[in-house]
């Protein structure tokens, strides 16, 4: 690897659009090339589009019915 190489700042992929952006502290939307493509990925985020894998959360119910039955348990 000849000096000049080494002096390149690390490229990677827009996650939204693939386009390869520098990683550098000078690049603002880093991962994302443009601002466009971080909102776009943001929007598909609070659309729940986009998840991450694992068990459900539990909803207001589950955690009511679950409060009532430590207290419950605890009242012995």
């Amino acid at each position: 690897m000849s000096q000049a190489d080494s002096k390149r700042p690390l490229e990677v992929a827009c996650p939204q659009c693939r386009k390869t952006v520098p990683w550098t502290t000078d690049h603002p939307y880093r991962p994302f090339c443009s601002k466009r493509c971080r909102l776009l990925d943001l929007g598909a985020w609070a659309d729940e589009s986009h998840r991450i894998a694992g068990e459900p959360a539990m909803d207001e119910t589950d955690i009511d019915a679950w409060l009532a039955r430590a207290d419950r348990d605890g009242s012995d």
